[in-house]
């Protein structure tokens, strides 16, 4: 899970590529990055850290153009060093610089092939660098002088070559701006428009329509599955899908947890769909557990509280804050360890007594991944003075590892992989606990767009869309992608070549 945006502007777009990664922090807070393109000459900056840490006003200066790319990351694979952190970039041919949002699953056939056939090489673990590669190499194909057939051309061959879940945005030099998403529609991406009195349109690219939001663009819509957009230096505006495959089936997870609910992601505002989801998950509490006794529902901050409001609006049941935040601690969710994600749990929520004190107690969350955060706040609440606790979640049980781009790969740093509910319900330490079925949370995104008919569940169901991942597959992710693997490779160390082309702003 990564944030990306791509920006085609009359004026500098330094400050409005900031703003926009600012509100896509969330997607990623392990490294960010920016570059800009102005006269031929490409500016970069990026660095391990939160944007407001990473770009200061020195940075900012130099980060010259009208055009430019930025990219929020968190890393999926054993290292997190500042060499994988992207923009990256290619000088042949053209000059193109890229971001990207996803995981390639057939990374390592890719990069054989880059250098054994395509005479390309490789110069970090990461597989934006390979999707960059693979893009360069078949848009090189396309000749000198190209035109937007020609980049459609090459990005139908790009999906033809790489399989998984990718949303990328990048700049060919002296051209303009291209985006494409894979032919699933796995990860977002949306494209929007400003208009301006003294100049032509504007046009931004971006993970979620937040961006669009903060910087005054309108949405225009989402690429589709396999799609392709182009906006020339004239800015020209053109569109195609690059695929004959193509289907929109995209990661339901995004509605669950990882987009902010201001976003519109396919057509589906994200808020209304966490409120399907908490009333949903008030249907089956008034089916299953009939004279519940619950006397509060609480949320765990943040992504829970619309749905926690709603589920207890539907049983009649009073909600409250039982937990105040320090908006200081990043979310536990993508922190690098597991040691790291316990003990920050108690760092960012502190239980307030008097909204526990003698009363059972229904928690709402909206998932439950490791079980770090549950257990731990399951814990705080019974310390409040809580008679009984419970938990509900408003997405069903996460059993099997995330392969396109989620860090969630590891089965056996599953609590609900191999287990059943009541293992769960034991290991939390929850007086009892239930979970969305999926089939509600499916109908929770259709019922605000009935044109979303398929998604990607595969954290749920075990199905992956791309058909590709088998039992090998997974062991090698389980080896690389494993806190103990992460712990490992963060202590690595890479070296990156910038061509004479970059100025690289420290």
């Amino acid at each position: 899970m990564c944030g990306i945006v791509g920006l085609m502007a009359n004026s500098m777009v330094n400050q409005a590529l900031y703003d926009a990664l600012t509100v896509q922090q969330h997607r990623g807070q392990d490294a960010a990055g920016m570059m800009t393109w102005h006269e031929g000459r490409f500016f970069l900056r990026k660095s391990n850290g939160l944007v407001r840490d990473v770009f200061h006003t020195r940075h900012m200066k130099r980060l010259q153009g009208n055009l430019g790319i930025g990219h929020v990351r968190y890393p999926t694979a054993g290292s997190s060093s500042e060499a994988e952190s992207q923009p990256f970039y290619v000088n042949s041919p053209y000059g193109i610089a890229l971001v990207h949002n996803g995981n390639l699953t057939n990374s390592d056939q890719l990069v054989k092939e880059l250098f054994t056939t395509d005479l390309r090489h490789i110069n970090t673990r990461s597989d934006s660098e390979v999707l960059l590669n693979v893009f360069a190499h078949e848009l090189g194909k396309q000749g000198h002088r190209l035109q937007a057939a020609d980049i459609f051309d090459a990005v139908r061959r790009v999906h033809r070559r790489c399989r998984g879940g990718y949303a990328a945005t990048a700049i060919i030099n002296d051209l303009g701006l291209v985006a494409f998403r894979d032919v699933n529609g796995i990860r977002p991406v949306v494209v929007g428009r400003r208009s301006c009195n003294n100049g032509p349109d504007e046009y931004m690219i971006a993970s979620e329509s937040v961006a669009l939001d903060v910087a005054g663009f309108e949405l225009i819509r989402d690429l589709a599955p396999g799609e392709a957009v182009f906006i020339d230096n004239d800015r020209n505006f053109h569109s195609q899908v690059c695929s004959d495959d193509a289907r929109l089936r995209p990661c339901i997870f995004e509605y669950v947890y990882l987009a902010r609910p201001d976003s519109i992601m396919d057509g589906a505002n994200v808020y209304w769909t966490r409120m399907r989801m908490g009333e949903k998950l008030g249907r089956k509490i008034e089916r299953e557990w009939g004279e519940h006794g619950i006397d509060v529902v609480i949320p765990i901050p943040d992504t829970s509280r619309t749905a926690a409001l709603e589920l207890a609006q539907y049983l009649g049941v009073k909600y409250r804050e039982g937990f105040t935040k320090n908006r200081y601690i990043g979310r536990t969710f993508i922190m690098p360890g597991q040691t790291q994600r316990k003990k920050s749990v108690r760092q960012k929520l502190n239980a307030m007594d008097i909204e526990f004190d003698g009363k059972n107690v229904l928690l709402v969350d909206d998932s439950i991944v490791r079980g770090t955060t549950c257990e731990e706040i399951i814990q705080m609440a019974r310390e409040a003075g809580a008679k009984n606790v419970y938990f509900a979640s408003a997405a069903p049980a996460v059993r099997y590892p995330n392969v396109y781009g989620i860090d969630m790969p590891v089965a056996m740093e599953l609590i609900g992989h191999g287990r059943t509910d009541q293992d769960v319900c034991e290991l939390i330490g929850a007086d009892r606990l239930i979970y969305q079925d999926l089939e509600d949370l499916k109908d929770a995104c259709r019922e605000i767009n009935p044109e979303l008919e398929a998604f990607d569940c595969s954290v749920f169901d075990g199905n992956y869309v791309t058909g590709d991942i088998d039992g090998d597959y997974l062991a090698r992710l389980e080896a690389s992608r494993s806190d103990a693997a992460k712990q490992a490779g963060a202590g690595s160390s890479a070296v990156v070549e910038l061509h004479n082309d970059i100025e690289e702003i420290e």
